[in-house]
């Protein structure tokens, strides 16, 4: 991590620059952090800070004001949760932290890992108010007090407007994605809620760009920000990149092409287009694959099943836009297809980032039809090395169906308001019922529903235990979110 002067004028940020290179990580030790916290670190496999972490928790920690510049999965979640988890006095019962974000998805994201990181504390509190959700159950759960709020910020400001969300004791402000909600016209908001809450208190912003309007967002309200950015780079022994030429009529079967003759088990399809998205379900299905689409004209409950489906590994491919996909953050994901090329080379770095990640590679596969070659120029201009072209006809179709998820989801009516927790779910399945903990993945708990992913060969058998079976003492419903697999 290489540290630059500070900048000379009096209210410019301090700037620090890190790369992406994992030596530079620290261990978390070293950190001015709680036993527990630590101890809960440790036990949810947190070893070394990534550099982000390494760049930021230190000024967070000492109480500075920071201006963040990282991608989506580079642990910037754990960076500013750890910081504003430090600050908080559980005995406290009012919101001394905030976390504004861009979309639903991205603060239920980033609630469920704020509540893994404070494991280790006294009972937390993280509440999300976000839109798409009924305003009343909202209120009575900020009546009955939270530590820690995650929204968006058209939520919040009605909470605000209604006098139901009070931060007269609020720590810590933290913008997540502020580029993004830049880009959704949500300035005059963030400026709104951030007048709301008192002046000494501590601002953190994230953003994977820097656009004008961060730096007009840091005068506005943030003091004396330091700046950290971390240089984005991509190690090409992790992240393969392939690019084929098609014509515009090839397009789509060559995506189904890729993934027979690859097989990756989880894949994120980019499309530049909401009819791309529609046009490319329809072949995979056709073909025998277990697709899902996600943009903009999905109901928030037809996203929330897509989105958790994908990230337990329930769904095969995911085929989405580029909004649609912001800040969406999934392990083990094989590869990235670029069904068309984006124009814009930084998106196309974010694009292909949520593969390789951390000490996993991953498959990056970009179609470019004969009027895209300018991108690919510019592309390759950002990569400063030559690209890898191959052709279709080098794609060989593996025998039999086309590789099945190996999770299918069951969805229990019943969630956090019915005091599910997931390790009620976990018991319920690998005591009575007689599976093993290796058979049951990830579980996603709700205000009123719960979401488990169970190795595909038991599912039926898993659906009819819970069923038959109780959970916290009670009889719960249970369906088989339905695929193509069956």
């Amino acid at each position: 991590m290489n540290t630059a002067l500070p900048a000379t004028a009096k209210d410019a940020p301090a700037t620090e620059r890190a790369d992406a290179d994992p030596a530079s990580s620290l261990s978390f030790d070293q950190l001015p952090l709680a036993p527990a916290t630590l101890a809960n670190l440790q036990q949810l496999g947190y070893r070394q800070m990534t550099p982000i972490q390494a760049a930021s928790l230190p000024p967070a920690l000492a109480g500075h004001d920071l201006i963040a510049q990282a991608k989506t999965g580079s642990g910037k979640t754990a960076a500013f949760a750890l910081c504003l988890l430090a600050k908080l006095n559980p005995r406290r019962f009012a919101v001394q932290a905030l976390v504004l974000c861009p979309t639903r998805e991205l603060a239920d994201q980033v609630a469920q890992e704020i509540r893994r990181l404070a494991r280790g504390a006294d009972n937390i509190k993280v509440l999300t108010l976000c839109g798409g959700s009924t305003m009343r159950p909202q209120m009575s759960s900020l009546e009955h007090g939270a530590h820690v709020v995650v929204g968006t910020p058209g939520r919040i400001m009605d909470h605000l407007q209604r006098g139901s969300l009070d931060l007269a004791a609020l720590d810590t402000l933290v913008l997540d994605e502020a580029d993004r909600m830049l880009d959704m016209g949500f300035f005059d908001d963030i400026v709104t809620v951030a007048k709301a809450c008192p002046r000494e208190r501590q601002t953190l912003l994230f953003s994977a760009t820097y656009p004008e309007g961060i730096a007009s967002l840091s005068r506005a309200f943030l003091r004396q920000p330091q700046q950290i950015t971390l240089l984005e780079q991509h190690e090409p022994a992790k992240i393969r990149q392939r690019f084929y030429e098609v014509t515009s009529d090839q397009r789509l079967a060559a995506v189904a092409l890729l993934l027979k003759h690859y097989r990756p088990v989880s894949t994120l399809a980019f499309c530049n287009t909401r009819q791309q998205c529609r046009d490319l379900l329809e072949v995979l299905r056709a073909e025998g694959f277990v697709a899902l689409a996600l943009h903009g004209e999905l109901e928030q409950r037809e996203r929330d099943q897509v989105l958790v489906q994908f990230a337990n590994r329930s769904c095969s491919v995911l085929v989405a836009t580029d909004v649609a996909a912001r800040g969406l953050d999934i392990d083990q994901l094989e590869a990235v297809i670029n069904v068309d090329v984006t124009p814009d080379t930084e998106v196309h770095v974010h694009r292909i980032g949520r593969t390789g990640r951390v000490d996993q590679a991953g498959w990056a596969f970009s179609l470019v039809s004969g009027n895209q070659m300018a991108r690919v120029d510019n592309i390759e201009k950002a990569l400063g090395h030559e690209i890898e072209w191959h052709c279709l006809s080098e794609l060989q179709t593996a025998p039999g169906k086309p590789l099945a998820p190996p999770m299918v989801t069951l969805l229990i009516l019943g969630g956090r308001k019915e005091k599910i927790r997931p390790g009620d779910v976990l018991g319920a399945l690998t005591g009575e019922a007689g599976f093993s903990k290796e058979q049951v993945g990830k579980i996603n708990v709700t205000d009123s529903t719960t979401y488990v992913a169970v190795a595909r060969g038991i599912a039926r058998e898993a659906l009819r235990k819970l069923s038959a079976g109780t959970l916290k003492g009670k009889k719960v419903k249970v369906h088989l979110l339905q695929d193509k697999a069956g």
